[in-house]
């Protein structure tokens, strides 16, 4: 039986295990040139995509939220219990305003901790679709760094909008970030000449 390697597509070869006689090689056949592909089949679109990134976002700013508040409440409760004398300074600091800094740095550790907790539940949710979103992840990011602007060119009357592309949610969203773009990228070059 003779078979036609145009037909065959390199993810449909498999190999049998070797056997003391010989070796053969088992392949499937596509009987049908119309049935689509798997991979063909769970390909994610750009607006699925990018729905699914703003999603990701909310769950991120959800999840910053209760762990500001959370650092809040942890440094007041752990330095509003130390016993402070006023007369002794703590690094030159008066005691008041040192253990005031602390526990206003414990909810900023919160709101840097807050995205990646919310980022790691969205992935445990999502996780079906991980491979399919981290490529999409890679292309976004492709286009994203061919189409951005040159950052030396920036100045105080004329910050870059958005370097990384991450307020973009939607196609229409998409195309106002590459206008923005062009836009900055004409203003810089009319301010060179």
């Amino acid at each position: 039986m003779s078979v036609s390697l145009a037909r065959v597509g390199c993810h449909e070869v498999r190999l049998a295990p070797r056997s003391r006689i010989c070796c053969r090689a088992v392949l499937n056949i596509r009987h049908n040139s119309n049935t689509v592909s798997e991979a063909e089949q769970q390909n994610l679109t750009w607006p699925e995509y990018l729905e699914i990134r703003k999603s990701k976002r909310k769950w991120e700013t959800a999840a910053t939220i209760p762990a500001c508040i959370l650092g809040l409440v942890g440094g007041l409760a752990y330095f509003g219990s130390l016993e402070s004398d006023a007369t002794k300074p703590i690094m030159g600091i008066d005691p008041l305003f040192f253990y005031g800094g602390c526990t206003v740095s414990c909810m900023g550790l919160g709101y840097l901790i807050g995205p990646t907790i919310g980022a790691a539940g969205w992935r445990m949710t999502h996780r079906r679709a991980m491979n399919l979103i981290e490529a999409k992840d890679r292309e976004f990011h492709q286009h994203i760094v061919k189409n951005r602007v040159d950052p030396t060119a920036q100045s105080a009357t004329n910050p870059v909008p958005d370097f990384y592309g991450e307020k973009i949610g939607s196609l229409h969203q998409y195309r106002q970030w590459l206008r923005d773009q062009a836009r900055f990228r004409r203003k810089a070059q009319f301010a060179e000449e």
